[in-house]
């Protein structure tokens, strides 16, 4: 691979391309499919004013990015946080339509994103942020156009302001034209919880595929929000052994394991797992590096990239978050066969069960939780398999194998609907 500096290893979009791209190849893509493939459909960019508590007029600029609409209407969250960018967006849209393509549910991928701090911000601010944000893109959205999600910086309450905003442009409510939303207006049991159930879903499969143990498997996690406390308390509870734990203001690690339902009080009453005394600190890079059976990076981008790649001593590598893992790191760690677990399999419980609550919303029927959990647990086991299979049969790691599966299921829809001209 020709010499690259750090900061175009860990550009997200410069990520996704580069492995479509060798995916692409791969499957011998046609050249006029591999352009429709390769960049989103569209690319919304909006800058807008929010009035402020103190009374000062902020501009803010949001973006939606809808990779393709192929298999169905665009699907993927909105986050809030400073470093929001539209390459980021743009990568995290693409990979939307990938992971919807794994799982083999009937969305395209979209992404959202404002560049804001809502730490920062007041409820009052953030709502009407929100409110405007979604106006200014109101026409883009719409159940069987674009459905939006929570992501980093965004929740429940979010997507309750922002479905309740396009039901106001509406003239009437619309519940399924986002997911993530609070139970009490159509949200789905179940679905806080579905992306830790996915990594813990595929967690099990690859245990039983490298025939080890799951019974006293050491896991470490990095992070510790909705997606690393769910997987963390849910693999607790089938017998791992969950020894390490990475925040970004500092870590935890006991080589017994860490009681996991106290730690999630414990951050509950203190805002940090800084301070916990049923395990020693640790410095959170370092946890990264430190020995275990399953290291599963459930935060944010670019974690594991060609500066500690090389030092990673996990068997298996579970991708909890969105491209956590450089290309790369990717081929370092190729080289020293850790067994890895894609993002675009292993946190897809998420728009699985978002894809749940959409379809319970236009129903108008909604299910109990254990069926939410069965439905998910055999989609994600089901996909497992696919992805395996998919990459011994073309002799290829299971990133590339995801990708292929993925670009060959949306090649293969857009073929049958022809290109209008």
């Amino acid at each position: 691979m020709a010499t690259i500096t750090l900061e175009q290893e860990i550009n997200p979009w410069e990520a996704q391309a580069a492995r479509f791209d060798f995916a692409a190849r791969k499957l011998n893509l046609d050249e006029g499919l591999w352009r429709v493939l390769r960049y989103p459909s569209r690319e919304i960019i909006v800058h807008f004013p929010v009035a402020m508590d103190d009374g000062r007029i902020e501009m803010f600029t949001g973006f939606r990015v809808q990779h393709s609409f192929a298999r169905g209407p665009a699907k993927g969250g909105i986050r809030y946080a400073p470093d929001v960018s539209l390459d980021e967006v743009r990568a995290l849209a693409s990979w939307m339509t990938w992971k919807c393509a794994v799982v083999n549910i009937p969305f395209g991928g979209g992404k959202g994103g404002v560049i804001c701090d809502p730490k920062k911000m007041s409820i009052g601010e953030l709502e009407r942020m929100t409110r405007r944000y979604t106006a200014e893109i109101v026409e883009f959205l719409g159940p069987e156009k674009d459905v939006p999600a929570p992501d980093v910086g965004t929740n429940e309450q979010v997507m309750a302001w922002i479905m309740d905003t396009f039901s106001m442009h509406m003239r009437q409510t619309v519940t399924s034209v986002v997911t993530g939303k609070p139970i009490t207006i159509g949200g789905s049991r179940g679905r806080k919880e579905a992306t830790g159930r996915g990594v813990s879903v595929v967690c099990d499969e690859a245990l039983k595929h490298l025939n080890m143990q799951r019974d006293g498997c050491r896991v470490i996690i990095q992070g510790f929000g909705n997606v690393g406390s769910n997987a963390a308390n849910l693999m607790m509870q089938k017998g791992y052994k969950i020894i390490g734990i990475a925040e970004y203001d500092g870590g935890l690690y006991h080589p017994n394991g860490i009681d996991i339902p106290s730690l999630i009080e414990y951050r509950q009453r203190n805002g940090s797992i800084l301070g916990f005394r049923d395990a020693e600190p640790a410095d959170p890079a370092e946890l990264l590096c430190t020995d275990c059976d399953i290291l599963i990076p459930a935060a944010t981008e670019n974690v594991i990239t060609s500066r500690n790649a090389d030092r990673i001593q996990a068997r298996i590598v579970c991708e909890g978050a969105n491209g956590p893992t450089t290309a790369v790191a990717d081929e370092i760690l190729a080289e020293k066969k850790v067994f890895i677990i894609p993002d675009i399999l292993a946190n897809a419980g998420g728009v699985t069960a978002s894809y749940f609550e959409w379809v319970q919303d236009r129903q108008g029927h909604f299910w109990k939780e254990a069926v939410v959990n069965e439905q998910l647990d055999s989609i994600l086991a089901e996909s497992f398999d696919d992805v395996v299979r998919y990459s011994e049969a073309h002799g290829v790691n299971n990133r590339i194998a995801a990708y292929m599966l993925a670009i060959d299921r949306v090649a293969v829809t857009i073929k049958q609907r022809g290109i209008y001209a």
